[in-house]
């Protein structure tokens, strides 16, 4: 690999550093040719890009970013794969669901929305942490009960003035 090879995966690796909130190193050393597509193709239907590269070019694509990736660097030993992804907990979603049938890939380390986590310990961890659109529905379901209870009432009183008055003083204490 040229000198400007080199010069352009780094850049390239430097970019989808910068613009991607998750990213995730793995190790998926070991899977066959057949278990790899599997692996590939689930983080496809995931909107997940998987990426092989060598650790010294990621390495200096982490230290040319804005981005404070702690200890990653670390992880950063013998075979390791990249998954980038805009949702926090997809990549943990496919590594937990892949590895059900495979013992494989490990989670090396992530970094989610500027948290770190070393280890394939946290895998469980970043299973459990709520996208975006998940919070964001919870939190529409939380702001609607109470409109939907009021309604209920209202409609269960038979529309009539004093069960109106009567539903809107109960709410109120």
């Amino acid at each position: 690999m040229t000198r400007e090879e080199k010069s352009t995966i780094i850049k390239e690796l430097t970019d989808k550093l910068a613009e991607t909130s998750s990213i995730y190193f793995t190790d998926i050393s070991g899977l066959d040719a057949q278990n790899t597509n599997k692996l590939r193709r689930a983080c496809f239907k995931a909107n997940i890009k998987l990426l092989v590269v060598k650790n010294t070019l990621m390495a200096k694509a982490m230290s040319s970013t804005d981005k404070d990736f702690g200890d990653l660097d670390q992880t950063l030993k013998g075979n390791t794969s990249i998954m980038f992804s805009e949702t926090g907990n997809a990549p943990a979603k496919v590594i937990k669901d892949f590895r059900k049938k495979n013992d494989k890939p490990l989670l090396k380390g992530a970094f989610v929305d500027e948290a770190i986590y070393l280890g394939d310990d946290y895998l469980e961890t970043l299973v459990n942490i709520k996208s975006k659109e998940e919070v964001i529905g919870d939190i529409v379901s939380l702001l609607q009960s109470p409109a939907k209870n009021v309604i209920s009432a209202l409609q269960s009183s038979g529309g009539k003035l004093a069960g109106i008055v009567k539903t809107l003083s109960e709410k109120e204490s």
